[in-house]
């Protein structure tokens, strides 16, 4: 966890109020020490919506990995964890909710196998859910909707530059002014000098 830099961590499957379809599902926690993974509202390409998972670092905001998919199964969100637990260490808790993905025997197993307790949300607890929704529709409406995706390969590419945007350019106020990464390097930075 404390290569990751992450504090708190978690994976759901969501979605807006309604008028872009599919279920609803939160994410939520409080706990040190996590990361989060969940789907998003179904961003839109030319004929139909698409899946968009990702990690992300809460006391930074810091997004870890991301994966596009065309169907809601388990596999994009596993491949997403794998590449945020290849590139960084393990954090302690993963919080998600309840969703078919993160209760899948292959998702509980990949954490724990790197010994991350699984910390799941009931239905309709929103206050763990702030940062990844705020997330979303910083996405949706600075990215998604103003470039029309035609495809989930152009998709994939857009919210690869945007994701690089946010960690790297975009300043948060919660953050005092600096950026997830600046927050990210800084926070392991100061963890390992402890350490």
């Amino acid at each position: 966890m404390s290569g990751m830099g992450l504090r708190r961590a978690g994976c759901a499957e969501t979605r807006t109020s309604g008028s872009e379809g599919g279920p609803r599902r939160r994410t939520a926690g409080k706990p040190r020490h996590r990361a989060s993974v969940r789907p998003y509202t179904y961003p839109p390409v030319a004929r139909g919506y698409c899946y968009l998972t990702a990690v992300m670092d809460w006391a930074s905001r810091r997004v870890l990995a991301f994966r596009v998919s065309n169907t809601p199964d388990a596999s994009f969100c596993i491949d997403a964890l794998e590449e945020a637990l290849q590139r960084y260490d393990a954090p302690e808790i993963f919080n998600s909710d309840q969703g078919s993905q993160f209760t899948s025997d292959r998702f509980t197993g990949l954490l724990t196998s790197h010994g991350i307790r699984i910390s799941m949300d009931g239905r309709g607890h929103w206050p763990g859910n702030v940062f990844i929704e705020r997330l979303w529709r910083t996405v949706k409406y600075k990215d998604v909707y103003l470039k029309g995706y035609e495809s989930i390969p152009e998709a994939r590419r857009e919210l690869a530059a945007y994701f690089d945007f946010h960690n790297r350019r975009h300043r948060h106020q919660g953050l005092n002014d600096r950026t997830p990464d600046e927050v990210y390097w800084s926070t392991l930075q100061t963890e390992r000098t402890a350490a």
